[in-house]
């Protein structure tokens, strides 16, 4: 029979732990000291203690053989010789409130160790001692009990036949899923070109693993049907015992939806397959129980989901466990939710535990502060599929990066009210750091249009949150890289800004402690979270990363910039036994390699399932939509849409590089060419408006609608409008980035790179990747059929053309808007 492994932590807390979910504020920077005050009091405590004892015991219980591990904080011999395990506890409960029995599970896990160590050992009795370190007043509180062995191992004993049924419970449905996987049959009766390809390269990744986790790359092209390709092999090596879990990560929800409705056609053709999935929703949108503000009210006072949420989480386990369907979505655990009472948003953490597949984010694997700790802080035999890859170079940036603004500390201060505090001194020297930096900053990159700051008027200059002046200073800023308008980049970190910051941490902490209820507390917890964001960032400064300061008017910002995200990434990856990272855009494929941290990984490129003859392909190289060419550019664009939306009567999109650029085309279209009905994208759109645009592209239209939408935006990429709901696009540009200061360190991190790519890293490839997604949306299935028409001089060079993919080989390049309409009308007419 297969060995249940559990650490002794999970043992005790799965049965034991009790009470409510309480998200108020508790020091949670100082309560990740633990390890280190762990150190100090095993240091403090002489040369007779072992500290981090690793004890293991197998033993089998009610025919189930357990394997329970975990290390114990210290064992010593006390003065009588009796040997006492050492259970070290941080807290910030006073020290007159600890109760020696505060908490069963802590008396749990050293009773456990004892239980194995006297075992082991052949000793007839054996100490277990409660350590607590109050975290404010640096006090010791201990708590020592006598055991014999008989009693330990009765302890021992009595926690393992609790947990035998939940064991077993899992133990019979890994029998169970391993049969139904490996009977698990292709859902449809044929695979689409290229999905036989894709799924035996997404198969042999998953059954080789190796050390650092295997790598895949693979590129598909839309319409393949990636998402089955991807998910049933995988599922396949699972079934033969290559992973143990698979978690499927996307970045955004539709490639969730998508994840969900694969399983679903799954199940539909496999009744008797025993597959369970939980798809992980944000908090803010799994959320049953809302404050004032429409945020989360995590307290047990405030949520009946919160409060007594471990007391019932474990019935509403078993429910879903031994009753549900196996598909966990955000509407089972909401449903599930109401009827437990139990925090939705918890319960499908929870849950994951056991389940076969995790749908999610991106985030819960790659994030350094939210991803899941239960299964990422250690190596286990996972399955990762990466979904949409193309968009993770710029979202795992984004994830270890940080900023701060001197204007939280303002608004920090004004909170607080008149009277003095520890915290506001803090507060004070922090501004004070700031402003100075401020200054600084605005003398070494004064922005254009003013005044050095010895000659601005003296209204114009920054005041201080001071409540006197005071001597002012030189602030010592690192040796720029770039100083221009008011931004200024670093290699180094400005250590000068983040020391009193640092200072900033305890005071802030004692005063949300202690004011609770404190009409600033919200305020105040957000510049702690703030604060917190920016210290992690400068832990993990190094060469992949740049600071930034930007001064504008009497504010200050500062930045890390992650630029290059691989090592971190990389570490994510290997905590697995395969990735597989997919998208219908990973070209060049070197390129993707590098930023991810992938250097050695196998790269395939899969050819379009179409018929190339499906896809009118053209390009107008006269147009140049350099920004200085614009307003020549914005007639020929008007017409070139004119013809594209004249060609036949349909749905087509427009894709423009901002907003500006769109409505100006826009209004001149609209305005010459009022027979013909468009719709434009505004920014900002919530769900709602981006469904009631895409509302508008529906099926069999009566007359052309042409929307404008920008490129690489809301539209231009995971919309899927099969059939003739779009019938063509027209791509504006090359989709370059735009060209500042952030995009132009990024050019100078890769230029200094081996191989010299800074351009191509930071504005070429991350724009035609765009380009290609816009160009996507066009055909979906093998009945579609649609043009896509390029905008831009650019096309027709090498350093672009050497992008594309292979199926665009049959491009055209047009000499004028009179070819265009000849060559559509020829598409259109064949058949």
């Amino acid at each position: 029979m297969a060995e249940v492994k559990l650490s002794v932590r999970e043992l005790v807390e799965f049965l034991l732990r009790t009470g409510s979910i309480d998200s108020r504020f508790a020091g949670f920077d100082r309560a990740n000291e633990g390890a280190r005050i762990h150190r100090k009091l095993q240091k403090a405590a002489g040369e007779g203690y072992q500290a981090e004892v690793f004890l293991s015991e197998t033993r089998e219980v009610d025919g189930i053989p357990f394997t329970i591990e975990g290390r114990a904080d210290g064992i010593f011999q006390s003065e009588d010789g009796v040997t006492v395990i050492d259970e070290i506890k941080t807290t910030a409960i006073p020290t007159d409130e600890i109760q020696e029995d505060g908490n069963p599970c802590h008396w749990a896990q050293g009773m456990v160790y004892g239980a194995i160590y006297a075992k082991q050992q052949g000793l007839p009795r054996l100490d277990v001692r409660l350590t607590y370190y109050q975290i404010d007043t640096d006090e010791i509180v201990r708590f020592p009990r006598h055991f014999t062995q008989e009693e330990l191992d009765a302890f021992f004993e009595g926690l393992l036949r609790q947990v035998a049924p939940w064991a077993r419970r899992q133990l019979d449905w890994d029998t169970r899923r391993a049969a139904s996987l490996n009977a698990l049959r292709f859902p449809f009766e044929t695979y689409r070109p290229g999905q036989r390809a894709l799924a035996g390269e997404i198969y042999r990744a998953c059954k080789a693993g190796g050390k650092g986790g295997a790598r895949l790359f693979c590129q598909a092209p839309t319409g393949i049907g990636k998402t089955m390709s991807a998910l049933f092999p995988a599922l396949k090596a699972m079934g033969e015992g290559h992973g143990e879990k698979l978690f499927y990560l996307t970045a955004r929800n539709t490639t969730q939806a998508a994840a969900e409705d694969a399983l679903a056609r799954l199940r539909a053709s496999a009744p008797e397959l025993a597959l369970r999935s939980v798809t992980l929703t944000a908090k803010e949108k799994a959320c049953l129980c809302r404050d004032a503000e429409g945020h989360p009210a995590c307290l047990p006072e405030l949520c009946p989901y919160a409060n007594g949420y471990y007391d019932r989480l474990k019935t509403a386990l078993s429910a879903l466990l031994d009753g549900g369907s196996g598909c966990f979505d955000r509407t089972v655990l909401a449903e599930t939710g109401r009827k437990f009472s139990v925090c939705p948003f918890e319960l499908g953490l929870d849950l994951s535990e056991w389940c076969d597949v995790v749908i999610g984010d991106y985030n819960y694997l790659f994030d350094p502060v939210v991803r899941l700790r239960r299964f990422f802080d250690a190596s286990g035999d996972w399955l990762f599929l990466i979904d949409e890859a193309h968009n993770l170079p710029d979202r795992a940036r984004a994830m270890y990066s940080a900023s701060f603004s001197k204007a939280s500390l303002t608004e920090a201060k004004r909170s607080l009210g008149p009277g003095k505090s520890a915290l506001k001194t803090a507060l004070r020297k922090a501004d004070k750091a700031f402003l100075e930096a401020r200054r600084a900053v605005a003398e070494l990159a004064p922005r254009h249009g003013t005044l050095p700051a010895e000659a601005a008027p003296a209204e114009a200059k920054q005041t201080s949150l001071l409540d006197a002046p005071e001597a002012e200073t030189a602030f010592a800023l690192p040796e720029p890289l770039f100083a221009e308008d008011g931004t200024v980049f670093f290699r180094e970190l400005p250590a000068g800004l983040l020391k009193p910051l640092q200072a900033l941490t305890a005071p802030l902490q004692d005063w949300l402690e202690q004011h609770p209820d404190a009409e600033a507390h919200t305020a105040l917890l957000d510049l702690y979270f703030k604060v917190q964001d920016i210290l992690r960032a400068a832990e993990r400064y190094d060469e992949h990363f740049t600071a930034q300061l930007t001064a504008y008017g009497s504010a200050l910002d500062l930045h890390i910039l992650c630029l290059d995200p691989a090592p971190f990434v990389d570490a994510s990856l290997s905590g697995g036994r395969a990735a597989a990272l997919f998208s219908a855009t990973l070209t060049p494929p070197g390129y993707y390699r590098n930023v991810l941290g992938c250097p050695d990984a196998r790269a395939v490129a899969l050819e379009s399932p179409f018929p190339p003859q499906h896809l009118g392909l053209y390009c107008l190289p006269s147009i140049s939509t350099r920004y200085r060419d614009r307003e020549a550019s914005i007639r020929p664009l008007s017409d070139a849409l004119a013809a594209m939306a004249k060609g036949k009567v349909g749905n087509y999109l427009a894709f423009f590089p901002s907003y500006a650029y769109l409505r100006q085309v826009y209004e001149d279209f609209t305005a010459r060419y009022p027979d013909i009905p468009t719709l434009a994208q505004e920014s900002g759109l919530d769900d709602a408006g981006r469904a009631a645009f895409l509302a508008r592209f529906a099926p069999h239209p009566e007359k052309t609608l042409l929307g404008f939408g920008v490129l690489g935006g809301i539209f231009g990429e995971g919309v899927d409008l099969a059939g003739d709901r779009l019938i063509g696009c027209a791509i504006v540009g090359v989709g370059l980035p735009q060209v500042n200061p952030r995009q132009e360190m990024l050019r100078r991190y890769y230029d200094a790179a081996p191989g010299g790519t800074g351009f191509d890293y930071a504005y070429r490839c991350p724009g035609m990747n765009k380009v290609l997604q816009a160009a996507g949306r066009v055909i979906r299935t093998s009945e579609d059929k649609g043009v896509v028409l390029l905008l831009d001089d650019r096309f027709a060079r090498s350093e672009y053309t050497r992008l594309f993919p292979r199926h665009w080989g049959h491009l055209q390049y047009l000499q004028n808007t009179q070819a265009l309409s000849e060559a559509l009308n020829a598409f259109w007419k064949q058949p």
